[in-house]
């Protein structure tokens, strides 16, 4: 049974290694903790979307962003050597892995990767505002964690996560105040 295979296939992700880690915690977070970690955020915080939003979409967009990650890796948000954007290897991957489904499933999931990816629907924006939300958290938990680690700047970070406001107005608000006041406790370096 070709669903079979694709949840076999997707278990790949529990492997998939972030730079980010836990809160709290010294160990780093896996592709699949992210993915869940997105979904009930999404879920939670949903009242705060700035439009209405199909719920259903979101939680697939933010349980399916990540699986191309399976053949394409990982790519830190802040790395300077390769764009975070949507690559040709990424669509190889999306269509490789979704591709082990049957086939209007497979349509289905290549055009809801694509839409998250593309961030202009209302509920990629809400998604993507997730994405961005979740690890400005854990970096803040634990004590400037990646920014710490990898000498990112505010400015690296505020544009990065400028994003958020894409979907929610009162969690960009939220999260302003967050990067701000990491400046002010010295676990975030605001570079002249």
């Amino acid at each position: 049974m070709k669903q079979i295979s694709f949840i076999k296939e997707i278990d790949q992700l529990k492997y998939i290694q972030r730079k980010t880690r836990l809160f709290n915690s010294n160990r780093q977070e896996n592709d699949a903790e992210h993915s869940w970690h997105l979904a009930m955020m999404a879920l939670i915080l949903a009242e705060h979307s700035d439009k209405p939003v199909d719920m259903l979409k979101v939680l697939k967009m933010v349980l399916i962003h990540d699986i191309v990650e399976i053949d394409a890796g990982d790519t830190f948000i802040y790395d300077t050597s390769k764009n975070h954007t949507n690559t040709q290897e990424e669509l190889a991957a999306a269509k490789r892995i979704f591709g082990l489904l049957p086939e209007k499933q497979a349509e289905e999931f290549v055009e809801i990767w694509k839409e998250f990816e593309e961030g202009t629907s209302d509920e990629a924006k809400f998604a993507r505002s997730m994405d961005r939300l979740e690890p400005l958290l854990q970096n803040i938990s634990n004590k400037g964690g990646t920014w710490v680690e990898f000498n990112v700047d505010y400015r690296k970070v505020y544009e990065k996560k400028k994003a958020i406001k894409e979907g929610s107005a009162a969690l960009w608000n939220y999260a302003e105040n967050l990067i701000n006041d990491s400046v002010k406790e010295g676990i975030l370096k605001k570079n002249p």
